[in-house]
C-alpha cells in the first residue's frame, strides 16, 4: 500500500508546524500588537539615516588634490554620520518615554545634539576654503538645523506622572525595570539570530505581555517586591533559553526543542499576561474599599444622600411606608382670626 513521503522539509513533515496558540485571542491580539509596533519602530529609526545617504556625495572629496578639502568632506561626512546615530537613539528614547505613564526624561538630549551636529556639518560643507566670510555657511548651518528639529521634534525634557510619588521608591522601579529591558533585548537579539520568524513573532507577543507587566509596575512601585521575580529571574532564565536554543537550532534544528521552547514561551507569555491582569485587579479592589470607606463616613455624619437603588426602592407600592414627620412644634405667638399677631 502506497504510503505518504514524509521528511523534515516536507509540506507535512514529521515534525508538526509549531503552536501559535490560536484560540488564545489575547495572545494572537498581542502579537498582532508587537508586530504592528516593531514595524513602526524599525519605520522610525530608519528615519535618521536618510542624512547619511545625502552626505554620500562629500565621500567623493577623497579624491580632491587638496588635503584641506579631503579633510573638510570627510568631517563633513562624519558629523552627518554622528548626527543620524544620535537622533536615531533620541528616536528611540523618546519611543521608550511615551510608551511608558510614568517616566523621567532622558539624561542626554539625543534629538538636539544631533540638530547641532547637522547644523555643524552643513555650514562645514559650505564653507569655502578661500571664503573670508563665513557668515553664508553659518546661516546655512542655522537653517539646517532648525530644519532637523522641525522633522525630527526635541527631546522629551520634563518628566511625566511623577507627582506624589516616592522619588526613591521610583528609582528602584526604573532600575529593575532598565535590567528587565535589557533581557528582554538579550531575548529578541538571541531569537534572531536562530533565522525563524515565526519564533520571532512569539517572541515579540511575549515581549508584549512583559511590558504590559512592567508598565503596572511602574504605575503602583509597591508591588515591586511581588513582581520581583518575573522582572529579574523569570526574565533571565528565559534568556539563557533562549541564547541555549538559537545555537542548538542553527546546529540541528531540533524539531522537539522548538516545541519545547515554544511551549516555554507561551506558558511564560500566559503568566506575565495573569500577573498584569492581576496587579490592575488589586488597584480596582483598593479603590473599592476607599470608595466604601468614604461612603460609610459620610452616611455617618449625614453628608450622603441616599443612594439612587433605595429611593427607587421607596417608590414602590409594596414599599413599607415610612413613618409621618414629626410636627412642628407650636409657635410662642399664635394668630387670631384677624390675621393680628397676639
Amino acid at each position: 500500500m502506497a504510503e505518504r513521503y514524509r521528511a523534515r522539509y516536507s509540506p507535512q513533515g514529521a515534525d508538526p508546524p509549531p503552536r501559535i496558540s490560536e484560540s488564545d485571542t489575547a495572545a494572537r491580539a498581542r502579537q498582532k500588537a508587537a508586530a504592528k509596533r516593531a514595524k513602526a519602530r524599525r519605520k522610525r529609526e530608519r528615519r535618521p539615516f536618510w542624512l547619511v545617504w545625502m552626505a554620500t556625495p562629500y565621500l567623493f572629496g577623497i579624491f580632491s588634490d587638496s588635503p584641506v578639502w579631503i579633510a573638510a568632506d570627510l568631517g563633513t561626512f562624519g558629523l552627518y554620520l554622528g548626527a543620524a546615530a544620535l537622533t536615531r537613539e533620541g528616536l528611540r528614547a523618546e519611543a521608550a518615554f511615551d510608551a511608558r505613564r510614568i517616566a523621567r526624561p532622558p539624561i542626554l538630549p539625543r534629538k538636539i545634539l544631533g540638530a547641532v551636529l547637522t547644523g555643524g556639518a552643513t555650514a562645514l560643507g559650505a564653507l569655502d576654503p578661500g571664503m573670508t566670510d563665513p557668515l553664508g555657511a553659518a546661516v546655512l548651518g542655522g537653517v539646517a538645523m532648525a530644519l532637523h528639529l522641525a522633522a525630527f521634534g526635541l527631546d522629551p525634557l520634563r518628566g511625566k506622572g511623577t507627582e506624589g510619588i516616592d522619588p526613591i521608591a521610583q528609582d528602584r522601579v526604573a532600575r529593575v525595570i532598565t535590567q528587565a529591558e535589557t533581557y528582554l533585548a538579550e531575548i529578541r537579539g538571541a531569537i534572531l539570530r536562530a533565522g525563524d520568524d515565526r519564533l520571532a513573532a512569539r517572541v515579540e507577543a511575549f515581549a508584549a505581555a512583559a511590558q504590559d507587566l512592567f508598565r503596572a509596575v511602574e504605575n503602583n512601585p509597591e508591588d515591586l517586591n511581588a513582581t520581583r521575580r518575573y522582572l529579574g529571574v523569570y526574565l533571565m532564565g528565559a534568556r539563557d533559553a533562549t541564547v541555549k536554543f538559537a545555537d542548538l537550532w542553527r546546529q540541528n534544528r531540533d524539531g522537539s526543542a522548538r516545541r519545547d521552547y515554544e511551549e516555554l514561551i507561551s506558558d511564560l507569555e500566559a503568566n506575565f499576561a495573569a500577573r498584569a491582569a492581576h496587579l490592575r485587579q488589586g488597584g480596582r479592589e483598593d479603590l473599592d474599599i476607599e470608595i466604601e470607606v468614604l461612603r460609610e463616613r459620610l452616611s455617618r455624619e449625614g453628608q450622603l444622600p441616599p443612594r439612587p437603588e433605595i429611593a427607587a426602592l421607596s417608590d414602590r407600592p409594596d414599599a413599607p411606608l415610612a413613618a409621618p414627620a414629626p410636627a412642628a412644634p407650636p409657635s410662642s405667638r399664635a394668630i387670631d382670626q384677624k390675621g393680628q399677631i397676639r
